[in-house]
């Protein structure tokens, strides 16, 4: 069976780290995991070699923020390696309240979630469109859909990813490219990044929405919301009437 090229940036994130899974699980891969924290990088590879020892792993710590590196590394990477499948999957889930009194975590909530998700996803798409190959997931969030109190800070910076997504997707269809991009919209998962925050109702499965992730990117669909519940749930809270929402505390 042919091997898969995967690029995973956002490479400690549980939600990718159980992608991987699946997709060694399935067939051969060569895998690159980009993250921010060289421990945590090391200790997924470890794990994931203990279940797949002939698995190429390649591992690389980088500044998130700074649009040079990422251009440079990303342009110097698929010289010679053609990505196939390329999952953008890093964030972080600040406090409202933090934010709000600081504007300094306020500007790092919105770099790290919104403006560093667009800028590898652009440095990425160059090389699949020049290729005319290549599938692209970006994780979202539901949080985009609807500004909340609880979250707006959060939200606004999904939100770019949404807006980004769905142009990026329109400028593709114009080209006619095989190229495809499939947003994701997660509910609240139980991963470490929520472990801190009081949120109503059961956190999904990581498992789970990682195989829904799979599924969704190898059919090259535009948009998923995973559990899919929540795709009712936040055509419900969108279309509320402002005088009904401003009433709810969600």
């Amino acid at each position: 069976m042919q091997k898969k090229n995967i690029l995973i940036v956002g490479g400690t994130s549980v939600i990718a780290e159980h992608c991987v899974r699946i997709w060694l699980s399935q067939q051969p891969c060569d895998l690159i995991l980009v993250g921010r924290n060289n421990y945590k990088l090391q200790r997924v590879a470890k794990d994931l070699i203990c279940r797949w020892p002939q698995t190429n792993i390649q591992l690389q710590v980088m500044d998130f923020l700074d649009a040079n590196v990422i251009q440079s590394y990303i342009q110097t990477l698929t010289q010679d390696f053609a990505i196939d499948i390329a999952l953008i999957a890093h964030g972080s889930l600040p406090l409202q309240e933090e934010c709000q009194l600081d504007i300094v975590d306020c500007k790092h909530s919105l770099e790290i979630n919104g403006i560093s998700p667009v800028l590898f996803a652009e440095a990425i798409i160059q090389s699949m469109i020049k290729n005319n190959h290549g599938k692209l997931g970006i994780i979202g969030s539901v949080a985009g859909d609807r500004g909340r109190g609880s979250n707006y800070i959060y939200g606004a910076s999904k939100s770019l990813i949404d807006t980004y997504a769905q142009g990026l997707q329109h400028r593709l269809a114009l080209r006619k490219s095989a190229v495809t991009v499939t947003l994701i919209k997660p509910g609240p998962t139980a991963t470490p990044m929520t472990k801190d925050l009081v949120i109503k109702g059961k956190l999904a499965d990581p498992k789970h929405v990682a195989k829904n992730i799979i599924k969704a990117i190898s059919n090259s669909r535009k948009l998923i919301y995973t559990p899919s519940k929540w795709l009712l749930i936040m055509l419900i809270i969108k279309n509320l009437p402002s005088v009904i929402f401003n009433k709810m505390d969600i």
